[in-house]
């Protein structure tokens, strides 16, 4: 099977993730899977968790189709999004290289499905599967690229940018991102997105 280059939903790097290649691949698996219990397909609704930060990793997880976002439930009650993936991302692939629980939760934000990779099955491909450990490294050094370019991004441009960029995202996807997502997402109080709001609504 050919390697296909990673790529982006257009003009919004950094926002909304996807992964063809490893979407691909994983869905040949499923097709012509010997034994059901190794990958199955589930549906989640939106606010549904497919992944509970510190719970146990029981599955790894590849989004067939729908948006999710990934985000940190901080001690004090508040919520800080780190990205919002689609179409073969990849959860909790981490939790099952190292051994550990769940490090954030992963909630649909639209109707969505995935495949369901037992761990037996996760590091036999890693093991034997030369195209699927290949797009497994890509994948995660792609996170550390964007993790600094998001910080860089954030220095640079202003939350008014930001947010005209999640809108944008919105109108391109035909999917309506809540008050509480937007303001988790850049890192701000609801009281200070009303207030963008206002004066995005005022510059149309």
């Amino acid at each position: 099977m050919a390697a296909e280059k990673r790529t982006f939903v257009p003009n919004q790097k950094m926002m909304l993730r996807v992964n063809p290649a490893l979407l691909d691949l994983v869905g040949h698996l499923y097709a012509k899977r010997s034994q059901a219990a190794d990958i199955t397909l589930k549906s989640f609704a939106p606010g549904e968790l497919l992944l509970s930060q510190g719970a146990v990793t029981t599955r790894v997880l590849v989004l067939r189709s729908g948006i999710c976002k990934c985000f940190f439930s901080e001690e004090n009650g508040k919520d800080y999004i780190l990205e919002f993936m689609s179409e073969g991302e990849i959860f909790g692939e981490i939790e099952a290289i190292r051994g550990s629980d769940c490090l954030c939760n992963v909630a649909a934000v639209t109707d969505t499905t995935a495949y369901q990779l037992s761990l037996p099955m996760f590091h036999t491909l890693l093991r034997e599967n030369n195209s699927f450990s290949k797009l497994i490294l890509e994948e995660l050094a792609e996170r550390l690229v964007n993790t600094s370019s998001r910080a860089s991004f954030q220095q640079l441009y202003t939350i008014q940018h930001g947010l005209a960029r999640l809108l944008d995202l919105q109108k391109r996807q035909n999917v309506k991102l809540t008050k509480e997502d937007m303001a988790a997402y850049l890192g701000i109080t609801l009281r200070s997105l009303n207030r963008l709001l206002r004066v995005e609504e005022g510059n149309i």
